[in-house]
């Protein structure tokens, strides 16, 4: 999921070019145009042997031809950008409904906010939580799962980052300096009073808007920032994606995996690291464990295994779901953080002005790992304290989560029963102390 899996795109002749790269996305459309007399005729295939009418239908014949032809229309689909599906919530007992909102929007970002619909009063407020999702190939969705479980308990914000390719070229460019510019505006217009989370790739950003945000003493600094399996310092236990960016260097990136959005898409002629790439790098990485799935699909379709069925859709369906990121903000993203590690070692800079962490002061830190994590390795977001020397030690929290990999950092039930809980109580904590230290200011 995050920045870093991009292990696994096609080598090109010669190693690679611009040249070479520019028609990939050209020739990958045509693929898919390809397909589609074939995927009409399995469509019409699946129709007729799941016919009850169909003598065959109920056979051992019948029905793995049903599964094969729904086996290859999944593999074949271009998935488009899932539905949030979060109807309602529960607050305080009481089933209450949830309407997603925009609102704040630019060209490559939308501010959504899940509005609970209330029916009564809150007792007390409830604190504010702006999630900053990933910008690194899957879809904001993909945290599903973490805004569900912050619902019952906070008013919930997320980033919803725009498919690159969906973005007119007249927009211009996003860059990492823009991702930052995306941010503290953001923080303004929800009015301060919020506490950040940083899910994995967008750490680094969200550290570097606060510590902006402070050198500047801006009034809408969060109250908080938890950074959940971020890549802060990759030297710190390196892993295998870490490897690799250091290893290729950004030329080879450069080369080798940016192309131009082709026509008919209302970004065509950006540049761009499309999805198709992304979605090679990331089942690449666990190819086996990917096709032992596809034939667990086949045989729970024969069998008629309805429950397993449904949660494989459900897990591809927002797996398979990708979307393009610009190109300079890739490449810069890449470079900077894997591979020259420009904020641990104070060389980061925010439109010029060098990125300074220890400005922060008002702002409490919690950071959150995964014992078993193998793409942001353990050490690489605890490193965040090191840099953040301004803050008080009572205003500061590390949790190591055993047991889970990096999807369990923010995802699954070790995340609702023994992550959520703390970092509410963090944030609890941290908006109290704000308070006792303005009072004390006044």
């Amino acid at each position: 999921m995050p920045i870093g899996e991009f292990g696994g795109a096609p080598p090109l002749a010669a190693g690679g070019s611009p040249a070479l790269t520019t028609p990939l996305y050209w020739m990958y459309e045509m693929a898919q145009a390809s397909l589609n007399p074939a995927r009409a005729v399995t469509d019409a295939t699946k129709i007729l042997f799941e016919n009850p009418l169909n003598p065959w239908t109920h056979t051992q014949f019948g029905k793995s031809v049903a599964a094969a032809c729904e086996l290859f229309e999944r593999t074949t689909r271009r998935y488009g950008k899932p539905d949030w599906n979060l109807p309602t919530t529960e607050v305080n007992g009481i089933r209450t409904a949830v309407e997603v909102r925009t609102v704040w929007e630019k060209p490559f970002c939308r501010l959504l906010h899940f509005d609970r619909k209330l029916t009564r009063p809150l007792r007390s407020p409830q604190p504010r939580v702006l999630i900053v999702a990933p910008m690194s190939g899957h879809y904001a969705t993909l945290l599903r799962g973490t805004v569900e479980a912050f619902l019952p308990t906070h008013e919930v914000y997320i980033t919803d980052w725009a498919d690159a390719r969906m973005v007119p070229l007249a927009a211009g460019r996003f860059d990492l300096d823009d991702y930052v510019d995306y941010l503290i505006e953001m923080l303004h217009a929800l009015g301060g009073n919020m506490h950040v989370i940083a899910v994995c790739q967008p750490s680094v950003p969200v550290v570097a808007a606060v510590s902006v945000m402070e050198a500047n003493h801006d009034p809408f600094v969060p109250l908080s920032m938890t950074l959940m399996g971020g890549p802060i310092d990759t030297r710190r236990n390196p892993t295998a994606v870490n490897n690799l960016a250091e290893e290729r260097g950004i030329e080879w990136f450069r080369n080798n995996v940016i192309t131009k959005v082709p026509f008919p898409h209302p970004g065509v002629m950006r540049d761009v690291y499309p999805g198709f790439l992304q979605l090679n790098g990331f089942i690449s990485m666990n190819l086996d464990r990917h096709m032992d799935a596809h034939k667990a699909l086949f045989a729970n379709l024969v069998k008629g295994d309805g429950d397993l069925v449904d949660k494989h859709r459900e897990f591809y369906d927002e797996y398979l779901a990708v979307m393009d990121l610009t190109a300079e903000y890739y490449l810069q993203t890449v470079d900077l953080v894997f591979v020259k590690h420009a904020l641990p070692k104070g060389e980061m800079t925010h439109r010029g002005k060098p990125v300074d962490p220890s400005k922060i002061r008002r702002v409490a830190l919690m950071t959150v790992e995964g014992e078993k994590d193998d793409i942001s390795g353990l050490g690489q977001t605890e490193a965040t304290h090191a840099l953040c020397t301004a803050i008080p030690n009572h205003r500061r929290v590390h949790y190591v989560q055993k047991g889970v990999g990096h999807y369990g950092v923010f995802n699954g039930s070790r995340f609702r029963s023994e992550i959520v809980p703390r970092i509410s109580d963090f944030m609890v904590s941290a908006a109290n102390t704000r308070l006792s230290l303005v009072a004390a200011a006044e």
